[in-house]
């Protein structure tokens, strides 16, 4: 289990925890959380005259002997400085075996507002599972001990929070404004790892793995037990379970500088991570997860458009497939139907041409309608252009095709002919799908965000 030691202060002169007692800060939260649970997570925290610190930033560490006294004594001041709000600083120990435990022992035992958790199993996401569902303050928060990110983005992350304009908030690398300092392997990781998300599990947020978050205690509250990763995958995990419940996440443009000395292990994080994206993935489409209950307990609600009606279309993503398959299948034919018709007089690269623009366009219709739910005109030519732009990307697929075709079997029969662009439309219509999906109609317009099967059925 765990063994936690507190060693905190209290920033205002309200009342002290007991230094001797190594439970005084649990008791104080199952106190608090009859309380904390009856506050709508859209209300403004209450920051003055509070008992307990209104901000808990927690730095999960392993191994870091090095980084934890400068880093500590760097987050303390900046918080002592310029943090207007009582604070304490959690060190999430999971299970180091170097001098970490006894720096952060007398870290503790020396800073106001910090405090020191100790587990005996590793792994990230268990260090800040553990530690917010301990805390008693209102806003819970985390940064990396490394403090790549600029602090000076620390307030701007919390204050939504603390206003009740939202109900997470992270920092981002890749936002308009971010300035980031790193190495081409981390960036291309980073930016295909996000891309992923957005393809598969339709993430709207920009940045999942940035060191830099927070969340609003009532929240988490009912978030965290929904979330099984204890490892690097527990902040894409949250977020994603955030969006898909109705909650809104906030983003920070950062400033943040790369860790030359980082230890992770990428290839294994990498593949951690896309195991967790496949089970996440089953989870959702299977609706095995109560996302229905927690958006109607903290969700926002989604806002709608007079110009769009969503009513009676299924928004999760097995309908979505099976709806954008029906079309692509039509369209298919219709294409090769069209093809066969004007390959006679126009030729195999001029039949494909015109066959794919006026199969393009009746399918970007179809699906804006049938697929993704969008009524009205508006948007209507800017889709169309966008969908002639992935048009171009399948003509592209499909020309290449036949240009290969010719030069490898010069006499290659109608059939064959066929069959090739077969295969060529069917790895089309996989990009087709995931332009949909992430670009062209994703957004509350086009209600692209998928939500669990009893939400869908309801």
């Amino acid at each position: 289990m765990t063994d936690v030691t507190q060693r905190s202060a209290r920033r205002t002169a309200g009342a002290q925890l007991d230094h001797t007692d190594p439970t005084a800060h649990l008791e104080t939260v199952g106190s608090m959380s009859t309380e904390a649970s009856t506050v709508s997570n859209d209300a403004p925290v209450r920051t003055a005259d509070r008992p307990g610190p209104v901000l808990d930033i927690v730095v999960p560490v392993h191994n870091e002997q090095v980084d934890l006294e400068p880093s500590v004594r760097r987050l303390h001041a900046h918080l002592s400085d310029r943090f207007p709000y009582p604070f304490r600083i959690t060190i999430a120990d999971n299970a180091s075996t170097d001098a970490t435990p006894l720096i952060a022992g007398r870290l503790a035992a020396e800073l106001p507002n910090v405090a020191l958790l100790r587990l005996e199993q590793k792994g990230r996401g268990r260090a800040l599972h553990t530690a917010w569902s301990a805390s008693d303050a209102e806003v819970l928060a985390y940064c990396d001990v490394d403090l790549s990110t600029d602090l000076a983005a620390l307030l701007p992350l919390v204050a939504p929070l603390i206003s009740g304009h939202s109900d997470l908030a992270i920092g981002t690398r890749l936002g308009r404004g971010s300035r980031v300092v790193r190495g081409t392997k981390r960036e291309l990781i980073s930016r295909a790892y996000n891309l992923i998300l957005r393809g598969t599990l339709a993430a709207g947020f920009s940045d999942a793995q940035c060191g830099f978050k927070a969340i609003r205690a009532d929240v988490a509250r009912r978030l965290l037990p929904m979330v099984q990763d204890t490892g690097w995958f527990f902040d894409t995990e949250l977020l994603v379970l955030a969006e898909r419940g109705g909650l809104r996440i906030h983003e920070v443009p950062v400033d943040w500088v790369d860790d030359p000395d980082s230890r992770v292990d990428i290839v294994s994080t990498a593949i951690a991570d896309l195991k967790g994206i496949a089970r996440l993935g089953r989870a959702l489409a299977a609706g095995s997860l109560p996302l229905h209950e927690l958006r109607g307990q903290v969700g926002r609600g989604a806002l709608s458009r007079p110009d769009t009606e969503v009513a009676g279309v299924p928004r999760g993503l097995p309908g979505q497939l099976i709806r954008f398959a029906v079309v692509g299948v039509l369209s298919t034919l219709a294409y090769l139907l069209l093809y066969v018709l004007l390959r006679g007089a126009s030729g195999a690269f001029g039949a494909n041409l015109v066959a794919l623009v006026v199969t393009a366009v009746a399918n970007t219709a179809a699906n804006r309608r049938l697929t993704f739910g969008v009524r009205g005109r508006q948007r209507a030519v800017a889709d169309q252009f966008q969908g002639l732009i992935v048009f171009g990307l399948g003509l592209a697929l499909t020309s290449g095709a036949l240009a290969l075709l010719g030069a490898w079997w010069p006499g290659a029969s109608q059939a064959v002919e066929l069959a090739v662009l077969v295969v060529a439309n069917l790895l089309a219509t996989v990009l087709r799908f995931v332009a949909f999906r992430s670009w062209i109609f994703r957004g509350p317009r086009a209600a692209t965000t998928p939500v669990d099967s009893q939400e869908a059925s309801s």
